[in-house]
Order: structure tokens, then sequence, then C-alpha cells
């Protein structure tokens, strides 16, 4: 009853907080045993936890389809995300799906024809920003193509090269998994588009099924990737996303998996309903960690992801046994 009292006070001075635009939100969680008895690992810098040497295939990592689409004309057509990609990081998020329309000789954030009001510029600052505060983190970025390129003279390669010169040092472009040691501090590159210049991050450009789960091997990585997206039937779904996810716990160790539970339902005259196959997947997923706290399961791409769920997920990286410290998220309004 003491719990329950603690809790309750402890969420009713987080709304108080929230109505004087203090505090947007205060979550703890009591998780893992690589620290102290009763320490607090904020969701910031979990990864400060884990050792060097554990390679990023090595570990479960919370992540976000389509990490940019907060904005859309239609309701539940275009929108993935409610937090912002500061926000994200912040709450744990350590995959990010970024998608680029390739216009004017740059990059702007689209999902499909709608733009998301941001430019990869923005998104880049986010990034770069939270890094040199947190710099035992690491980002894993997936670049794809999006819509339909507009007023260019170079490749789509030639653009990011344009980018990766501007933000030079920020990036870890090779093409096999790397471990926390090498990849701390960085943006990781998860490469959905061809490239002839090489090596340009892990290549994830040949061999992407649709709707589907499949393999992509190269001499330097392999992928096990689940990305079936639409999803007449949410329990079909599940079913695909949890295989993957008992995969990545007992096979193949070496493989980097990258599970993405998102999707939309198709509806009237084909029009995606985003938000109902995220509210389903969302609560199975806290539903799932929930009972398997511990195990390796590989990138877990989400819509909505949230503190919660990313809390859930991060748990799954630390041993058994012992007092499991305290994970945090406090995240400023308009921070």
């Amino acid at each position: 009853m003491k719990t329950r009292s603690f809790i309750a006070a402890a969420l009713c001075l987080a709304v108080m907080l929230s109505q004087f635009g203090c505090v947007r939100e205060v979550y703890s969680y009591d998780v893992s045993p690589n620290a102290a008895p009763s320490a607090a690992i904020s969701l910031s810098s979990w990864m400060a936890t884990l050792p060097d040497q554990v390679s990023l295939s090595q570990l479960s990592l919370p992540g976000s389809h389509n990490a940019a689409a907060r904005f859309e004309h239609i309701g539940g057509t275009a929108r993935c995300q409610a937090l912002t990609i500061s926000e994200q990081l912040q709450a744990g998020i350590r995959f990010l799906d970024i998608r680029c329309r390739h216009t004017d000789d740059g990059f702007v954030i689209h999902h499909g024809y709608v733009y998301q009001n941001m430019d990869f510029d923005d998104v880049m600052k986010a990034c770069t920003k939270f890094l040199e505060q947190y710099p035992s983190e690491c980002v894993i970025m997936s670049i794809k193509e999006e819509y339909t390129p507009a007023h260019n003279t170079r490749s789509f390669e030639r653009t990011f090269d344009a980018y990766a010169r501007h933000y030079a040092g920020k990036w870890y472009l090779g093409a096999t998994v790397p471990t926390l040691q090498q990849a701390r501090g960085k943006i990781v590159l998860l490469r959905r588009f061809t490239a002839q210049q090489l090596p340009k991050g892990i290549d994830a450009s040949g061999g992407w099924g649709r709707n589907t789960t499949f393999t992509i091997n190269s001499r330097e990585a392999r992928l096990r990737v689940q990305d079936q997206f639409v999803v007449p039937d949410d329990h079909a779904k599940w079913t695909c996303s949890t295989a993957l996810l008992t995969e990545a716990r007992d096979r193949n160790p070496d493989a980097l998996y990258i599970n993405f539970t998102s999707g939309y339902r198709p509806a009237l005259f084909s029009i995606p309903n985003i938000k109902h196959v995220a509210n389903t997947m969302g609560t199975y997923i806290k539903e799932y960690f929930t009972s398997h706290p511990r195990g390796r399961f590989g990138i877990i791409a989400m819509d909505f992801a949230d503190a919660s769920k990313s809390s859930l997920i991060i748990t799954t990286n630390y041993p058994p046994g012992g007092r499991p410290p305290v994970l945090t998220y406090a995240l400023n309004k308009g921070k």
C-alpha cells in the first residue's frame, strides 16, 4: 500500500507541474542491475551503463518508424509520432527512420507526399546537439529517399555526401555494425539508398522486401527485417512481429534485427488508418516486454514511440538478478 501511495503521489506531482508548464512528462522505472542500489539512470544516457565492447547488433534498441512524421492533412493518414526528434532521443529512442525528399539539391522531410515542416538540417541539428550533450549515446539513422525528386543537379548520394561533409566527425559510416565504443557520440548510418563510393554506412539498399519479413546479406553485415506495413489484421501483424522478436532472442547473434511494429489498416477507398494499428501494437508491445524482461530483441521501430514503451525495451539489455536501478525521464516543456 505504501508503494501504491508513493506512485499515486508522484503522478499527482507530475500532473501539477505540467499544469504550470514546468514539466511535460515524468516517469520512473525500476529496471536494471547495472548500477548501485537506488541509483537513477536517465533515459537520455542509458547507454552509458553498457560496456564498450558490446555490438549494436547484440542490444535491444527502441526506435521510431517515420521518426519526423508529425503532420498530416487528414487525421490518421500520415502522422506517425507525437514527440519531436529531440524528445524521442531524450525518451531513450536510439533508432530513427528518416525519409528524405530530394529537391533543389537538398533533403526535406516527407511522409509520402506530405511535407513534415522540416528539412534534414533540422534532423541533424537535433541529433548532434543531443550527442554533444550525451556523448555516451549513439543514434542509428536509417535514411531512405521519399516521394518524387525535383529540381536536382546531382544524385541523392551526392547530396548526402554534402551533408556528411558539413557534419564531418558526427557520423559512423563504416559498413559493419559497430561496437558501442566505435559508435558513441555518433550517428550510425543505415543506408537505404544506392551508393557508388563505399563504404557509406551499413548497406540496406539491396533487396528491401515489400510488406514482408526478409534478409539482406552483404560481406560486411547481415540484416533481418520485418516490415509488414499493410495491416488488415492486427493479430497477424503482431504474429509477424513476435516471430522476429523470438528469432532475435534465440538465433543469429551477429545479425542486426530491425522489427517494424508500425503499419496502417486500409480503410474506405484505401485511405490508411495509422493510429488504429499504433494503438493496438502499443498495447501488445507493453504486454510483451513486461512478460519478457530480459534478452536481446534487436531494433523495435514503433509508431508513437514514447518513454513508457522505450523503458520496457531498454530493460531487456540488463542481465537478470540483482537490484534494478531506476530509469528516469523528465522532459521540460518547449525544450
